[in-house]
Order: C-alpha cells, then sequence, then structure tokens
C-alpha cells in the first residue's frame, strides 16, 4: 500500500515522504495513530503541489542568497575599535561585531554564527578577510576593515 507520511517514522521514513509499505503495517499501525494517510488521486496531487511549492520557495531563498553574497562581496565593512600604543586593540574585534555592522551597512540581518574570519581572532587595526555563510553552498568573502 501506498502512503504519504504525515510524521517521522523510525524505520519507514521522514514526513512528506511517499513509501510503500505492507497493507497491515498501514491499516493495524499508521492510519490509526494518525502517522501516515492513503496515498489516493487527491492526496497525491496535494503532495506534488506541496512538493513544487518547497521547490519553489528553496529556489527563490537561494536566489536571495546568491544577490545578499554579490552585495556582501563589493563592501568593506568599516568596524571602529579602540586601542593603545603600537595599534593592538583592547580585547578583540568579534564576529558579533562584525555581524552588526554588516547588518546597518546592507540593511539586512546577519547572523553571527555564520560569520567566521580567516586567522582566528582579530587583535590589531587592519584590513582582514572574514567568510559569511549565507546558504548551503553559498558563502560570500567579505573584506574588514579596523580602524580607530
Amino acid at each position: 500500500m501506498q502512503v504519504i507520511l504525515l510524521a517521522d517514522v523510525k524505520g519507514t521514513g521522514k514526513k512528506g515522504e511517499l513509501h510503500s509499505v505492507s497493507d497491515g503495517y498501514a491499516r493495524n499501525f499508521l492510519l490509526p495513530k494518525k502517522l501516515a494517510k492513503p496515498a489516493t488521486a487527491q492526496a497525491m496531487g496535494e503532495w506534488k503541489a506541496k512538493q513544487d511549492a518547497d521547490a519553489y520557495h528553496a529556489e527563490t531563498e537561494r536566489q536571495a542568497a546568491l544577490e545578499l553574497a554579490k552585495k556582501l562581496e563589493t563592501i568593506a565593512v568599516v568596524v571602529h575599535a579602540k586601542a593603545g600604543t603600537g595599534g593592538r586593540l583592547f580585547g578583540a574585534v568579534t564576529t558579533r561585531e562584525i555581524a552588526e555592522a554588516m547588518s546597518e551597512q546592507i540593511g539586512a540581518p546577519v547572523d553571527k554564527k555564520k560569520v567566521s574570519v580567516a586567522g582566528g581572532e582579530i587583535k590589531q587595526y587592519g584590513d582582514y578577510e572574514a567568510t559569511v555563510k549565507l546558504h548551503p553552498g553559498i558563502a560570500a568573502n567579505v573584506r574588514v576593515k579596523v580602524q580607530e
């Protein structure tokens, strides 16, 4: 019997997947517990429409991430910090400060967990490279300038 899973079922599949299971398993376990529904013509149409909608939304998010990556690669993020003699900073410039400066410049929120700095911490004035992971498989290299 063909069923569409309504929830994750251990040993069978994940929510939203179409599976072929034995009739007894479907009638006695999956259907009474509302873990699946039979794959009728109407249910298959709804399932296919949902799959198409999910693919469309994923592609739109990917396109938006590509546009944001292009925008980020053209700008230089300026972070202001205090330092002592010799240009050595008090503390370090963190990914949070970089993400906040990026958010202000581009007008879109950037998560600090998605930002990583090449070479670890920034402890002196100068120019650095940071990588921002925007989407699976899409990352942007951003120039970071630390100034007084």
